[in-house]
Parts: C-alpha cells; structure tokens; sequence
C-alpha cells in the first residue's frame, strides 16, 4: 500500500507555498503581507533550525542537475543519512509552529498554491521517509535520479552560488570585471543570484518578483507607442518578451532564466532610450 504523502509535514513544500503566496502578495503591491513573508521565512528558516537543515537537504536533491549516474546516487544515499541526524521531535515542533502562523497570520490558503515540482517534492518526501518501504523507495529513487542526470544547459557557468568564505572576494573580482558593462539593474540582479546560497534564495526571489513586475509594467507602457504599435513585427516582439516574463512564474531560477532578464533588462533600457 503506497503511503499518503502530508503535505504540510513536507518542509520544502512549506517553503515553496509560502513563496508562491509571497509572489502573489508582490504582484497585488500587498506590502504588508510581503513583509509578513519575509519575516516568517527568515526567522524559521534560518540557518541552526530543523526546517532550515531538512530544507537544505531537499534542495541538495530537487535543484541537482547534469550529474553521472553514481554521483546522483551518492548524493540520495547521503541525503537520507544527513535526513536521519536531524531531531524529528525539534523538526515536528518547529513545522506545527510554522503552519500555525500561516494558518493564523496568513491563510490556510497558503497550503493551496500551486507548486509546480509538487510531484518531485512529495517523491523526495517519501524517499526521506523511513516508513517508505524498500521496493517502492527505490523505484522513486530511480525516478529523481534520471532527474538529476538529465542534462541542463548552463547557459552563465561563471555565475554559481558560493560559499561564505569567498563571497565577498568572488563579487569584488565580479564588479571589477562587469562593473563597467553592465546595468545597474543588471549588476543587481546578478548580485542577489551570487548571493542567493545565503538565504535559500528568498532574498532573490523578491527581488525577481519585484523586479520582473516591473519590466511588464515597462513593456506594457512601450506597447502604446507608436513605433511599436504601427510595426508589426516589433508588436509582435514585445508581446514574446511579454510571454517570457509571465513565465517564469512557473519555472526554477537558475542560470537560464537569469540571462533571459539580464537581455530583457538590457531590451526595456533601450526602449527608454
């Protein structure tokens, strides 16, 4: 009998609902909300807690990609033991403590967003789960691992999260280099990418939030004028620059997507110009 998979005991899923309702908050300029977000993903993601190891844990897993086929078994099979290190008791605690708050101070709707890894979280869950039996763990392991062997195109190799102890050294070398060439809107973007391994991502998920709104709103504004309206073609241009922005709503954050906004950034500053 295949085992039910409790979303809300899911600590990824939790993350994932919660900046999903974040995005949201963003888009309606619910600033009050964004800011209750971000404060309650800061505090009970941050670095010594259970939530923030066991999220650690499913990222190592769910964002991994182009690997050998060994390597992806390895880092499951380490995975699972690191997963077994952490306090069930500490990690039960602090998810009761975290969907109160939701449910108190948000929404019980939070835990309704759409996800779209929803699949490939609830397998990862249930491949933590001891009480998983072996048969079916293995055929789910199998399943992540064609995942994470699959191969994604890196489209900025020389832009990769990194550790603490290079960072500051890693983006002095990088404004030295680009510091010259790039938008101030693009070296920032690239900033809260290098960055992101810090907080899970959160601060650049509100960042690309905030900052794709605001290229709509520009594209949008560029639709009115003559010089695209009257030209077919740059009509027709503008509105696939459209396209791609309400698409990254649905997609992973990684290498590709930054430089699709790094090229529309560079497309909206020439419109103004």
């Amino acid at each position: 009998m295949k085992m039910k998979h409790n979303k809300k005991r899911n600590t990824a899923f939790i993350f994932e609902a919660l900046i999903r309702e974040l995005t949201k908050a963003i888009v309606a300029k619910d600033n009050k909300k964004k800011k209750l977000i971000v404060k309650l993903v800061r505090e009970n993601f941050k670095g010594s807690s259970a939530l923030a190891k066991d999220l650690e844990l499913y990222k190592a897993v769910l964002d991994t990609r182009d690997l050998d086929r060994h390597t992806a078994e390895k880092l499951i099979f380490e995975a699972r033991m690191r997963k077994k290190i952490i306090d069930e008791r500490e990690l039960f605690v602090e998810q009761t403590e975290i969907i109160d708050k939701i449910n108190t101070l948000i929404s019980s709707d939070v835990f309704s967003n759409f996800i779209p890894n929803y699949r490939d979280i609830a397998t990862v869950y249930q491949i933590f789960d001891y009480r998983t039996k072996t048969k079916q763990r293995v055929l789910m392991e199998s399943q992540i691992i064609n995942r994470m062997i699959s191969s994604k195109e890196e489209s900025l190799p020389s832009i990769k999260p990194i550790d603490n102890l290079t960072y500051k050294t890693f983006v002095n070398k990088f404004n030295e280099k680009y510091g010259s060439e790039l938008l101030s809107e693009q070296k920032s973007l690239l900033t809260h990418y290098i960055g992101s391994f810090t907080d899970n991502g959160l601060e650049l998920k509100v960042y690309l939030n905030e900052e794709i709104s605001r290229l709509k709103n520009k594209l949008t504004q560029a639709m009115n004028l003559s010089e695209i309206k009257e030209d077919s073609e740059m009509f027709k241009g503008t509105k696939k620059v459209m396209e791609i922005l309400d698409s990254c709503a649905e997609k992973p954050i990684d290498n590709k997507m930054v430089q699709e906004i790094l090229k529309i950034q560079n497309l909206v500053k020439e419109i103004e110009n």
